[in-house]
Parts: C-alpha cells; sequence; structure tokens
C-alpha cells in the first residue's frame, strides 16, 4: 500500500505555518470564526487581518491559553 502523500512525511497539520506556500493570504472565514470564539472565552481582543499563518499561530497560542488545545 502507497503511502499517502498528504500524511507522509509530514502532514500540513505538522507543517510550521512560516512554511505555509499560502500563508501570507488572509486568514480563512473558518479560522476568523474560531479566533473569535477562542478571543472571547480568553477575554482578549480579537486580531483584525491577520494572515492564515498568524491566524494559525494566534489560535495555537488561545488555545492553550483557554486550554482547548489539551
Amino acid at each position: 500500500m502507497a503511502d499517502n502523500p498528504k500524511t507522509e512525511p509530514f502532514s500540513n497539520a505538522e507543517k510550521d505555518p512560516d512554511d505555509w506556500t499560502t500563508g501570507d493570504e488572509p486568514m480563512t472565514g473558518a479560522q476568523a470564526s474560531y479566533l473569535k470564539t477562542l478571543s472571547e472565552e480568553a477575554g482578549v481582543e480579537m486580531q483584525e487581518g491577520l494572515s492564515k499563518a498568524d491566524a494559525s499561530k494566534a489560535i495555537d497560542a488561545l488555545q492553550e491559553k483557554t486550554g482547548r488545545g489539551a
């Protein structure tokens, strides 16, 4: 059985956002929605106008702060 090129050797979920080819594009609607939810839970102001990569980093940080990433 052949390896899945989307998961081998590294899945996109494990790739550093700084290495994403589309990381400079505006964050997706899903990222904005989740970032809003996490920001509200963490009691911080949501950052607007982030790139996909920066939104991913902000989500990771807020997940850790709210305990959602555990």
